[in-house]
């Protein structure tokens, strides 16, 4: 498989929210889901803010076997989630899974305090799928730690307010160098459609815009 085939299975739910198709079938920050989904193998949620860790939305694609995996802050809302931080690696499902900082250093809620503190311990993650490397970055900002995360596929938030901007998630996307950038984290409330389409234009890696299903 390389990147394109992996973009193939990769569903935009919405938001932050996607669906990789498998086998195994991986759910990043389901949320506001809808219609009768495919159930998980396994869910990565990036941190406890209630429009990527909602325990309503992964009982909806849960059985008995599927693995959750989220940061402590998170953890306790999907019952049963194994608790990570950034740096820790871990193997489920027979994907390898890699967990990064994910925190702003410029957007701020009010003087000094950032919406995603780095203290926080909330993250993304890089997830191996048949020799693919997918970087989900959660809600985060270009933050240096980007700079040793080697991916195939990066998954990024373009709709600034909360995250990076277009033109700094287009910065990130340098400085990764995937193959393939999906932009996120617009459509839903913040940000709209033309955060994506300027993302596309600022960004000078291929650009996959998916279609929220």
């Amino acid at each position: 498989m390389n990147a394109q085939d992996l973009v193939n299975r990769l569903t935009w739910l919405g938001h932050d929210s996607f669906r990789l198709d498998g086998p195994p079938v991986i759910y990043f920050d389901p949320w506001q889901l809808k219609g009768d989904l495919p159930p998980a193998d396994l869910v990565l949620v990036s941190h406890e803010h209630y429009d990527h860790c909602s325990a309503d939305d992964v009982t909806k694609i849960r059985k008995p076997d599927t693995a959750i995996v989220a940061p402590a802050a998170a953890a306790a809302q999907p019952p049963g989630a194994r608790v990570v931080k950034p740096g820790d690696q871990l193997s489920l499902k027979g994907v390898e899974i890699e967990v990064v900082p994910a925190y702003n250093i410029n957007k701020f809620r009010s003087p000094g305090k950032p919406f995603h503190p780095r203290e926080s311990g909330y993250v993304g993650y890089v997830v191996t799928v048949q020799g693919v490397r997918v970087y989900f970055a959660g809600d985060t900002d270009h933050i240096p730690e980007m700079a040793d995360i080697q991916c195939d596929v990066a998954i990024l938030p373009v709709s600034g307010t909360y995250v990076m901007t277009a033109e700094e998630a287009a910065e990130a996307a340098r400085t990764l160098n995937p193959e393939i950038v999906v932009p996120m984290h617009y459509g839903s409330g913040i940000g709209t459609s033309a955060d994506g389409r300027e993302f596309a234009d600022k960004c000078d890696k291929e650009v996959a815009v998916l279609e929220s299903d």
